[in-house]
């Protein structure tokens, strides 16, 4: 994991949602630190600095508070539903050495056989690991592998000092074979036909079925005129 980020927090004395929205509009935001026992500090964080930090996952911080620094991981983070920032923080304390459990992202690489189709069944893994040496995420491999092949949780390897807390049963890639286009054409066929569906003719279709009776007349007009 990079260096933890360094922010300087100020100490908050009011509180409510007024207090909160004063400390927004002056750039900063409300959070609250706590854990390994402390009371609860309430705080304001600077705000482009905080986001920026946060951006990680995962993301081990160095709060100053009154000249005091403190480790501490974002516990819960809420974002404003229309706007792109962040209406507050809560952080539990951390100590170095102490282990702590976190959700680490999987990302896939390379490519899978033609004609497959790759799902990821979990997009997280549960991991336990030291708090100042969290994984940023998990890399799995898919290069080469067939229609058929799945990888369970605990065939992934982990980055040194990661331990897996997900089930190892758990199916986290999952590899089939692709579908083509006439297939799925014929399942949706069926699908429609079971559920009483008249599916419209298709443009295309239709050309095709006015073509094949401009033959058919052709053909039994020709028939006539031999006849005569």
């Amino acid at each position: 994991m990079s260096d933890n980020t360094k922010l300087v927090a100020e100490k908050r004395t009011d509180f409510g949602k007024g207090a909160a929205r004063k400390i927004r509009r002056a750039g900063n935001i409300p959070a609250v630190m706590y854990g390994h026992g402390t009371e609860p500090v309430h705080i304001s964080l600077p705000g482009h600095d905080t986001m920026m930090a946060l951006k990680q996952a995962n993301a081990l911080l160095t709060i100053v508070v009154d000249g005091k620094e403190q480790l501490a991981l974002a516990k819960d983070v809420q974002r404003d539903a229309i706007k792109p920032v962040i209406d507050h923080v809560d952080l539990v304390v951390v100590r170095k050495g102490e282990k702590v459990t976190v959700d680490v992202a999987v990302h896939l690489e390379g490519e899978a056989a033609p004609e497959t189709v790759v799902t990821l069944d979990h997009n997280t893994l549960q991991v336990e690991a030291l708090a100042t040496n969290i994984p940023e995420n998990v890399v799995v491999s898919v290069e080469g592998l067939e229609a058929g092949t799945q990888i369970l949780a605990g065939a992934v390897e982990l980055p040194e000092g990661a331990t897996l807390v997900t089930d190892e049963e758990a199916l986290v890639v999952n590899v089939t074979q692709a579908i083509s286009a006439e297939a799925l054409e014929a399942e949706l066929a069926e699908a429609e036909a079971e559920a009483g569906i008249e599916r419209e003719e298709s443009d295309e279709e239709a050309a095709e079925a006015a073509a094949e009776g401009e033959s058919a007349e052709g053909d039994d007009a020709k028939a006539e005129g031999d006849e005569a």
